[in-house]
């Protein structure tokens, strides 16, 4: 493509007032030699756009750079089809956090605009990759509650699903149900459990493909592309989907571990599972058939405990409730106690917890101390009040029954709480391993693993913080209570959820786009197989798993699994992963763009390598926030930390740079990490740079790295102060001028 560029600047915004455009109208002509480049005091404004289309239509500009606001706004106004487009920021990183009118801040911008003339010089328009025999079909892998609900929402959507449960028939754990929790108004009672019309409805839809008494064998290939193995009544079935929703749920927590509670001890002593049977079969008997005339209930049985569930499984205190009412139904003067450490109660569920309190149940917030049986098998029940530390005993009840938490099916038949904690306590210079707990779900034929990682307590992999249902496995979405502890209306919600973003990568897929958090992108990585040494750094790197490997050990890269994070680029020692709008030699003519001033002039620079996703961001909210940094640094965005090269540590110091400051986002058990060990994995080979700035003779502290998020804002200025303090300290890179 021969390339005709356009430079369009902006004067709106306090630009015009702010600098001089004139010089910087010289930056574009007379050093980057452009043909184009023209001025306006709105560019965002319909005669703005209108003047960069008249330009395209009639000039045959080919390449727009728009020197104006931030890339991460407007993004909508200036699209412009098959085209080469890329941003200057002027206004949030130069006139918004810089001194107007300063020779200081005009150095600033003009380096700015020389960096993206750099830019744009090497830049290619993509080509969308495009898959054979796309479909747009959705795979569900778990019928209950929530995995039906995902089948639905996508033949609603107008899209196929597919719809795999291992048990005999639908429904899922709600089969098990008396009643269910009040879903409508006024929320004061238990409700009839409705799963039966959902499951005629889901079974009725020509849309949903239903197989009961039926697993996975195996999900290969990738979004648009998985080819999903299915064995049924000792048949082997085979469907093509686009993505895929694991919604296989959660089961009770192993009662026989809960003994210290009498379960297993005394016959008496049930599970909330237990009580739904007893409920179901009309009046309430204990198991060895005595009508119940006195109950407790106690929460968190398992739950929040170190040496059991070390988290809240979100149900059960609802649960009892609605419990609570069987037995006040049946019995108005039947006493009911409920022991618990917090009432959870969220949202509507309140009004039940005040019908119950209302109907004569007595709550007391305590620790159970011990449950002992007297000779006719009633329980007794010491614990210590936590609001006065005395200890309550209760006269005999006839039945206890025991709130037990949740656990995920991906957890199953693990030790989940020990695997994470064996984890955060490994310490080690590599990244930590997925966690890829034993489970028979997926069976991915993917080289991490047949199943997708699991976060602490063995829940499904996803990235809960910021952007639920998206996990490491892309067009693999989780939903439910395999996901995290939910109620059924939460289930409900999740899978709407997780269906709208199963369909995204779908759609995204088909036109050869990728998916979160970088959608919309056409670009996907390119190897120089010829120059692959075979190290096998960009196979292990890969946060996605998009790249296997062949029956000769080179990388076979999966390009609708890749994200575009460019982390196999940064892994990679031979340089040979490019993309082309992305490349290590495209950041390096950025980085020898920037004009260094000579020792003597007493300006040093910065470079500061800034995460798109949070980093710069939060760059651009200091702007908005009008807080002034420090005029030395120049900001390139990566698309993720985990991208960096380290060639373009000794590129910028061989260039004169005084300092580099490589800001990151946040990483850890959320990882809030856009794309999940990019920090973490540019920390680690910032501990390898030592090396590389020795053999230069250079001080290692002239980089630095942090870690922030897009709130983090208000920081910046002292960040970088500090920073500019040491390297005072430290005095000017002996490079400059060379």
């Amino acid at each position: 493509m021969v390339k005709k560029t356009g430079v369009y600047i902006c004067t709106g915004c306090s630009l015009g007032e702010s600098l001089e455009i004139e010089s910087l109208s010289k930056v574009a002509t007379k050093e980057g030699k452009v043909p184009v480049c023209k001025t306006h005091p709105f560019l965002c404004g319909s005669e703005g756009v209108e003047l960069i289309k008249s330009d395209i239509e009639n000039e045959g500009v080919n390449t727009i750079l728009i020197a104006a606001c931030s890339p991460r706004v407007n993004y909508d106004v200036f699209e412009f089809d098959s085209v080469i487009m890329e941003r200057v920021n002027l206004r949030e990183q130069v006139i918004w956090s810089q001194t107007a009118n300063d020779e200081d801040t005009q150095m600033m911008a003009e380096d700015y605009l020389r960096m993206g003339l750099a830019k744009v010089k090497h830049i290619e328009l993509p080509e969308p990759y495009q898959g054979v025999n796309m479909v747009k079909t959705l795979l569900v892998v778990g019928g209950g509650l929530t995995g039906m609900t995902s089948a639905l929402e996508a033949a609603k959507a107008g899209y196929k699903a597919v719809l795999v449960e291992k048990s005999p028939a639908l429904g899922g754990w709600m089969n098990s149900l008396f009643k269910q929790v009040p879903r409508k108004a006024p929320y004061t009672a238990p409700e009839e459990v409705d799963v039966a019309e959902l499951i005629k409805e889901v079974e009725a839809n020509p849309d949903v493909t239903v197989y009961t008494g039926a697993e996975i064998l195996e999900i290969a290939g990738s979004p648009g592309m998985f080819d999903a193995s299915i064995s049924q009544n000792g048949a082997t079935i085979s469907e093509r989907v686009g993505s895929v929703v694991l919604a296989t749920g959660a089961v009770p927590y192993d009662p026989t571990k809960l003994d210290y509670l009498g379960y297993g001890k005394y016959e008496n002593v049930i599970t909330g599972l237990q009580m739904e049977e007893i409920a179901s079969k009309g009046k309430i008997l204990r198991p060895d058939g005595k009508e119940v005339q006195t109950i407790a209930f106690i929460q968190c049985a398992g739950s929040r405990d170190p040496e059991h569930l070390p988290y809240c499984s979100a149900t059960c205190c609802v649960e009892s409730l609605k419990q609570a009412s069987y037995i006040k139904e049946q019995n108005p003067e039947a006493n009911v106690f409920v022991f618990y450490k917090d009432m959870r109660t969220p949202g509507q569920y309140e009004r039940l917890y005040q019908q119950v309190q209302k109907d004569g149940s007595i709550f007391v917030r305590g620790e159970i101390k011990g449950i002992t049986e007297d000779g006719e098998k009633n329980l007794l029940i010491e614990a210590t009040d936590v609001l006065s530390g005395a200890t309550i005993s209760t006269e005999a009840v006839d039945m206890v029954v025991l709130a037990n938490g949740m656990v995920p099916t991906t957890a199953l038949g693990e030790d989940f709480a020990a695997k994470a904690d064996a984890e955060e306590d490994k310490k080690d210079d590599g990244p930590k391993p997925e966690v890829i707990l034993k489970s028979n779900l997926l069976n991915l034929s993917y080289r991490q693993g047949p199943e997708m990682p699991t976060l602490k307590y063995g829940f499904a992999d996803s990235h809960f913080i910021c952007f639920p249902y998206e996990t490491r496995r892309t067009g693999i979405y989780a939903a439910g209570s395999v996901r995290a502890p939910m109620d059924e209306l939460s289930s409900i919600e999740d899978a709407t959820g997780a269906t709208l973003k199963a369909i995204q990568c779908m759609e995204s897929s088909a036109q050869g786009m990728a998916v979160h958090p970088r959608v919309g992108d056409m670009s996907f990585p390119d190897f120089a197989m010829s120059r692959c040494t075979q190290c096998k750094r960009c196979t292990v790197e890969c946060p996605f798993g998009a790249i296997n490997e062949d029956d000769k050990f080179n990388p076979l890269p999966n390009p609708t699994r890749c994200r575009r994070c460019g982390i196999c680029m940064g892994a990679c020692p031979e340089r040979i992963i490019t993309f082309k709008n992305y490349s290590v030699p495209m950041i390096g003519n950025l980085i020898k763009s920037i004009e260094v001033p000579d020792e003597d002039e007493e300006k040093p620079r910065i470079l500061i390598f800034a995460c798109e996703n949070d980093a710069y961001p939060a760059l651009d909210m200091a702007g908005i926030n009008r807080l002034k940094y420090n005029a030395w640094v120049r900001v390139i965005p990566l698309r993720c930390l985990g991208s960096l090269s380290l060639v373009w540590i000794a590129d910028s110091m061989s260039a004169g740079i005084d300092g580099i400051y490589l800001l990151g986002c946040k990483h850890g058990d959320d990882y809030q990490c856009h794309f999940i060990k990019g920090s973490e994995l540019a920390e680690i080979r910032l501990s390898k740079v030592s090396e590389t700035l020795d053999r230069l003779d250079l001080d290692s502290e002239r980089v630095r790295m942090d870690q922030i998020s897009i709130t983090d804002y208000d920081k910046i200025p002292a960040m970088l102060d500090d920073f500019a303090a040491k390297l005072e300290e430290l005095g000017p890179n002996p490079y400059k001028g060379f």
